[in-house]
């Protein structure tokens, strides 16, 4: 049976669930068994509008899931200014909510104040559970959802980039910080509203996205190889 560790680059517009999906499909067609009953697990979702590093673990590796889940990540991130979304990013609804441009000192003041330990609430469109159902199913049928504070390590904000209304930056962080929340904060910080443009994860501990593998790569040949 294949085990291992496997790195996709996952494109925009996929689930972390459809790439689950496809290589539990292409491992059941190897070992001559039924999709449902591979294992196949991912070590920390990554929203559909997101790109970057996905890890998988396969076989007897679903066992280091806990494990790799809790490693710290790095990401790309642009966030757009003046704009909220019912998301917090682009897959929501959109709107203007000022017209006010912060100053390059103002930036830089504000992203100060977001390094280190701080406290966070996850967005209401999110995976966590509340009473035994997804944050996001509640609130897509309009419940109001406000998840509990939660703290949050942003160990540094660097290669900052500012060109109203796009604010560009790449960060690391703890396991659980939430991107989407990061943006929406620092937007009410800088008095004029924010979501997440674009999100790219660059690395999970000490994998990283410059040995990924893009999803049409993956097929029967490729995976005998990587999982042999």
């Amino acid at each position: 049976m294949l085990e291992g560790i496997l790195l996709v680059d996952k494109p925009e517009g996929w689930t972390s669930f459809d790439v689950v999906n496809y290589v539990r499909k292409i491992v059941a067609g190897i070992e001559g068994r039924k999709p449902r009953n591979v294992k196949v697990g991912h070590t920390g979702t990554l929203d559909p509008a997101a790109t970057g590093l996905l890890i998988l673990c396969v076989g007897k590796s679903t066992k280091r899931v806990p494990e790799l889940i809790a490693h710290d990540k790095v990401y790309e991130v642009e966030l757009r200014l003046g704009e909220v979304s019912t998301t917090a990013d682009k897959e929501g609804e959109v709107t203007a909510v000022s017209d006010k441009v912060p100053t390059e000192i103002e930036i830089t003041e504000v992203l100060k104040e977001f390094t280190g330990q701080i406290q966070q609430r996850p967005p209401a469109f999110s995976a966590i559970k509340v009473n035994g159902k997804r944050s996001y199913e509640l609130a897509r049928q309009g419940k109001a959802v406000e998840l509990p504070l939660r703290t949050v390590s942003i160990y540094n904000i660097d290669d900052v980039s500012y060109d109203y209304p796009f604010l560009r930056f790449t960060t690391k962080v703890s396991s659980g910080t939430y991107i989407r929340s990061l943006a929406v904060d620092i937007g009410e910080k800088l008095g004029g509203g924010a979501y997440m443009s674009n999100l790219r994860r660059l690395q999970v501990g000490e994998y990283s996205l410059e040995k990924a593998c893009a999803v049409s790569d993956l097929n029967e040949d490729f995976l005998k190889e990587i999982l042999a």
